[in-house]
């Protein structure tokens, strides 16, 4: 096993580690950001044939590697060099954005188990692993919306081209069949718009029926959603891209589900009660060949319905519905024969629920009531389940990940539907990702804690052994966090945080860099490695003699139901109430930090705060916030308005909590930071705050990259933003020479 593991190891090691070294060095940006990842190269999609005989995932040479489950062994399953590249080479700085951030992957298994389908920038290749070939079967364009599948009866391909759904077929290798055929920009159909996408977490928009025979879809309608031009000013005539983007307020896409037959011919439209233009439908699926289940979430996103439809005449029945006075937060449904589970936050946290329907006619019953009915609260108790796999149906089992153990922590475990036999699967502390193989116990299991870079384990229910590891970081020592518990601003929530300090002798005046991210749904303290080039920054600063506390606040994720509709209506007072209560805490345990020396910066939601806490308090000496929001009708509908309601019922909310209107109070040094590509948060967001810094004649530095999305990646960019980032906390942060501290 270990000369396996050392074989891996070597095949998916960068050429070089740029942390070899006999004696520690001092840390630098260009290590962090400009070779690739310092640990080693992580294997990437991986995947279950299947089967279930295979697990399989790219290597740094894009190499298609496999992993027999049972006796451990690994090679080359497809090499790159009979393919070319099989890693993604989508066309721009956007579609690589997409790729990378949404996990589209770049092959997909046969349900034969006997063939796999390469995209190569929408080019769809069929390799069959018992010749070795390869042939052609489709051009979907490039862009990262062709969503290639192939029907479960491994007949068909079908995919997404310029808005419209196309299937082909392999026995008799014919030309392919539209199955819409609407040429009109405005109209997807089965294609995912972005807001979907992002906030929705919706990877597709078409499912096929389990005997093959139709395809069920959604349309969404575009046409009155406004568009927001993306300018990309490198060429010499510049050229825009229009993104369609609802705002809160706005219109969103009119939706609607049909489904359509294999070969083609008019769709059947499903007779849906839904408020078009307002109401989303995030998932749907199939129950049986004959009935589909459609998901309706309202557009305020307090009430969450489940309807049955007949697929041969378009007749919905109400099977389940739920409300909250503030928000739903999960939508994912897993069904399991007469069964379907779902995951709610009705008590206060998040769990497994068991409901049953007559599985021979779903749409029986009295229309009165809904069709389904509640079995059991399958999980309670302080805690949440944040994952749900589907059903392994010939053992009634369900696997799960929650934060049982510590709120901090995500672990693999499994509960019979019944209720009984919960037992945690994983072993170790952290956190914990698996990907199970189907309908089974054995799962590949992504693991890491604070001070542990990631490794990957293959695990046979709770007996797991590992298959990679990351590379150590010879000649780096690791300064671990100290984990601290705090008390919120409301005097009675725990808060969780972290102090990175520096090792060695206690300095008498240490600056301190807040680095909290502070929105919804997001946990960031955590029993978790996190990224290697986050957890190497952090190391740079310690190096650099800052402190870093990271504290998550009420609104945040993970914490049950009370904590994070903290957010609601509330998109800042109490946030920074938090962090500033957090802070005076650690100040107070901790008198080596120099409470005249703070510093804050933040990507996204936590640039939004760092913003929010220099116009907000006068003490933060510099802050770096990168692509912020500043005005919270500047982002998306979905999104926005689940926290913040409509503008037009939420005026006052809107204005007191834009930064771009609490610009004039801006206290301390300024960095900002944006890509002019970014299309979740518009670079008119710190046009806007810029505009009113300007207007209240306050300087700031700006910090602009061009073509780049809100990631802002790539090694020559990360490398140049983290350089001026260190640079501008070194400028303002650390005493003048000669001075006193």
């Amino acid at each position: 096993m270990k000369v396996l593991i050392g074989l891996l190891l070597s095949l998916l090691a960068p050429l070089q580690n740029p942390f070899a070294a006999e004696v520690q060095r001092p840390i630098t940006v260009e290590d962090i950001y400009a070779h690739g990842n310092p640990t080693g190269w992580m294997p990437e999609e991986l995947q279950w044939s299947p089967d279930g005989a295979r697990v399989t995932f790219l290597s740094s040479d894009s190499d298609l590697m496999e992993l027999n489950p049972n006796n451990g062994s690994i090679g080359t399953l497809v090499s790159h060099t009979k393919l070319g590249s099989l890693a993604s080479k989508a066309a721009n700085e956007k579609d690589r954005d997409h790729r990378s951030r949404y996990g589209m992957s770049s092959y997909i298994w046969a349900p034969d188990s006997k063939h796999i389908l390469f995209d190569s920038d929408g080019q769809l290749f069929l390799y069959s692993l018992d010749n070795g070939t390869a042939i052609d079967v489709a051009s979907t364009g490039v862009g990262s919306g062709d969503d290639p599948k192939f029907s479960p009866n491994g007949q068909y391909l079908s995919y997404v081209r310029d808005h419209n759904l196309f299937v082909h077929r392999f026995k008799d290798q014919s030309a392919e069949v539209a199955l819409t055929n609407t040429h009109d920009e405005a109209l997807l159909n089965g294609e995912v718009d972005w807001v979907y996408l992002e906030e929705l977490d919706v990877r597709t928009n078409y499912v096929w029926a389990p005997d093959s025979a139709r395809v069920a879809y959604l349309q969404m309608n575009e046409e009155s959603v406004p568009e927001y031009p993306i300018t990309d000013w490198v060429p010499i005539h510049a050229t825009v891209d229009r993104q369609r983007y609802p705002q809160p307020g706005d219109p969103n896409p009119q939706v609607r589900l049909g489904v359509v037959k294999a070969q083609g011919g008019k769709t059947l439209w499903m007779k849906l009660p839904i408020s078009e233009g307002n109401d989303y439908i995030p998932r749907f699926g199939w129950v049986n060949p004959e009935t589909l289940w459609i998901e309706i979430l309202t557009r305020d996103q307090k009430h969450r319905s489940i309807y049955f439809a007949d697929a041969q005449h378009g007749d919905v029945r109400l099977a389940y519905s739920e409300q909250d006075e503030k928000f739903l937060d999960n939508y994912d449904v897993e069904f399991s024969r007469g069964n379907f589970y779902l995951l709610s936050w009705r008590d206060g946290h998040t769990h497994i629920y068991d409901y049953a329907f007559d599985q021979a006619n779903p749409l029986s019953g009295a229309v009165a009531e809904p069709s389904a009915h509640l079995v059991r609260q399958i999980t309670s108790g302080d805690f949440e389940v944040t994952h749900l796999e589907p059903v392994v149906e010939n053992s009634q089992t369900i696997f799960f990940i929650s934060n049982e153990s510590d709120p901090r922590e995500m672990q693999v475990w499994a509960i019979q539907t019944d209720g009984t036999g919960k037992r945690r699967l994983s072993t170790s502390a952290g956190v914990h990702s698996p990907v199970f193989a189907p309908s089974s116990s054995t799962f590949i299991d992504t693991a890491s804690d604070r001070t542990t870079p990631p490794r990957v384990d293959l695990c046979h229910g709770s007996d797991c052994r590992p298959f990679w590891k990351s590379q150590p970081l010879e000649g780096v020592t690791i300064t671990a966090p100290v984990s601290l518990q705090l008390t919120a601003a409301d005097s009675k929530t725990t808060l969780y945080a972290e102090l990175l300090l520096p090792s060695g002798e206690k300095p008498a005046s240490l600056p301190l860099i807040m680095n909290p991210y502070g929105g919804p749904h997001a946990q960031t303290v955590q029993n978790s490695w996190r990224s290697t080039q986050d957890r190497m920054w952090d190391q740079l600063l310690l190096q650099h003699g800052f402190a870093v506390l990271r504290v998550d606040n009420r609104g945040m994720g993970a914490r049950g139901r009370d904590f994070e509709q903290a957010a609601y209506h509330n998109f800042g007072p109490v946030q920074l109430a938090d962090q500033l209560a957090a802070l005076d805490q650690v100040l107070a345990k901790y008198p080596q930090l120099d409470k005249d020396r703070l510093g804050w910066w933040g990507w996204s939601w936590g640039g939004t705060f760092t913003l929010n806490a220099m116009t907000h308090s006068d003490r933060f000496r510099a802050g770096v916030p990168v692509a912020p929001v500043t005005d919270w009708r500047n982002y998306d509908s979905i999104y926005t308005e689940r926290y913040m309601g409509l503008p037009a019922e939420n005026a006052d909310g809107y204005r007191d909590q834009s930064v771009v209107n609490s610009a004039s109070h801006l206290k301390g040094h300024l960095l900002i930071a944006h890509g002019t590509g970014d299309d979740n948060v518009h670079l008119a967001n710190t046009m806007q705050f810029i505009q009113a810094l300007i207007d209240a004649d306050l300087p700031y530095d700006y910090q602009v990259y061009p073509r780049k999305t809100h990631s802002i990646a790539g090694a020559e960019a990360r490398t140049q933003l983290f350089n001026r980032i260190l640079a501008h906390f070194e400028t303002y942060l650390k005493p003048v020479a000669g001075s006193a501290p």
